[in-house]
């Protein structure tokens, strides 16, 4: 009996083993965007996109709209950022902090600044830091939900509904990773937006009176995973574990977004692994040669460009459809001076905003003289006047 029972077991264990296997393979045939591609997740919907470029490198249902819990807070908290005067202390509104789940300890009568809170919401998730965020800016979570949504129009997030400042479930508040990997890349042009989500701990300063106090992140892949930049952990019952993060290697940055994924930190670290050893690494072709007039200088324009490169990997065999305009002043006043800001260089990529590049005067550009008469004497304000009344 004994004998049969541990037949019985062996029998069972292969049996369960062989419907992991069916699961594995299931999950290894659906990378799509990688040829023969030895990587699979357990996440139900994962993306995988290049920041720059928008290309798409690897994807298991990136268009599902699913619940993405935190993750939420990459918007509020690019929303904070944009909305200006950062450093400005105030009261947080009672009502707005009241609110279950993670928090990054704000209490009644809490004086902070949008700084603080915007490190609240990205490093404990605090959804309390959320809930201020949105009373502060726009007066109500209603209120703030339609400033994210319109939000999310600009960026291109069709498939996407905010309702929560915070990312607790609501049915009709969901996203896709697709549209959460637009949403990072926008974010991360925002330079406190990358610093703030980098970070594993930060010393920020909030309370009645102010004082310092440490906050941790909740995101580990930042301790687990060489040149990771970010970005934001998520947990609900109902989305599952949720995880956004980036990571930098030879200029070129990748956003991988796992939606309801049990094994969020190992998917992403071999997600990384496998895509960075097989991208091609290219620069984008920025212009070489922009001019803008310049008045009552010697010459009559001066040279400008950008001080830096935009690099990309790809694993497409068909160059990016590249493209850029100048935004800049129409002329400009001599004299100029050398490494002077004049304007913005939009580049797009399939149709993508890619990135807004300052454009710099590459030489210095001296002033004209005033005239001089024909003895060679400066004309001065007598001179002047004589002329006008045609004395000698």
């Amino acid at each position: 009996m004994c004998r049969l029972r541990i037949i019985t077991v062996i029998i069972f264990s292969v049996f369960l083993s062989f419907l992991f296997l069916l699961s594995y393979n299931f999950c290894y045939a659906n990378a799509e965007n990688i040829e023969n591609a030895d990587i699979y997740t357990s996440a139900k919907s994962c993306i995988v996109l290049e920041a720059n470029t928008k290309e798409v490198l690897f994807a298991e249902n990136e268009k599902e709209q699913l619940p993405m819990a935190s993750t939420t807070k990459i918007m509020s908290t690019l929303l904070c950022l944009e909305s200006g005067d950062l450093d400005s202390e105030f009261t947080v509104d009672s009502d707005a902090i009241k609110v279950e789940g993670s928090s990054m300890g704000l209490v009644e009568g809490d004086i902070v600044t949008k700084r603080a809170l915007c490190y609240g919401m990205l490093l404990p998730s605090g959804n309390d830091a959320a809930g201020a965020t949105a009373v502060k800016i726009a007066g109500s979570y209603e209120a703030f939900a339609e400033k994210m949504n319109a939000r999310a129009k600009e960026i291109g997030m069709t498939q996407t509904n905010f309702v929560t400042p915070s990312g607790l479930h609501d049915d009709n508040h969901y996203s896709t990773a697709y549209d959460m990997a637009l949403l990072t890349a926008e974010a991360l042009q925002n330079p406190d937006f990358k610093e703030i989500c980098s970070k594993t701990t930060a010393q920020v300063r909030f309370g009645n009176p102010p004082f310092d106090r440490w906050l941790k992140n909740t995101n580990k892949l930042l301790n687990m995973y060489e040149n990771v930049i970010g970005v934001k952990t998520g947990f609900t019952d109902e989305a599952g574990r949720c995880l956004v993060s980036a990571c930098t290697k030879n200029d070129v940055t990748l956003i991988c977004v796992t939606l309801n994924d049990k094994n969020d930190w190992l998917d992403h670290s071999n997600l990384y692994d496998y895509i960075f050893s097989k991208i091609k690494i290219d620069t984008f072709p920025l212009p070489e040669s922009l001019h803008i007039p310049v008045a009552g200088g010697t010459v009559e324009s001066v040279a400008i460009g950008v001080n830096q490169d935009l690099t990309y990997g790809t694993l497409s065999k068909i160059d990016p459809d590249f493209n850029w305009a100048v935004y800049a002043q129409p002329f400009l006043y001599a004299p100029v001076e050398e490494n002077q800001k004049v304007g913005i260089l939009y580049c797009t990529c399939n149709g993508h905003e890619i990135a807004k590049i300052p454009l710099y005067t590459k030489e210095s550009i001296e002033k004209i003289q005033p005239a001089e008469k024909e003895t060679g004497i400066k004309t001065t304000m007598w001179g002047k006047i004589k002329s006008f009344l045609h004395l000698s």
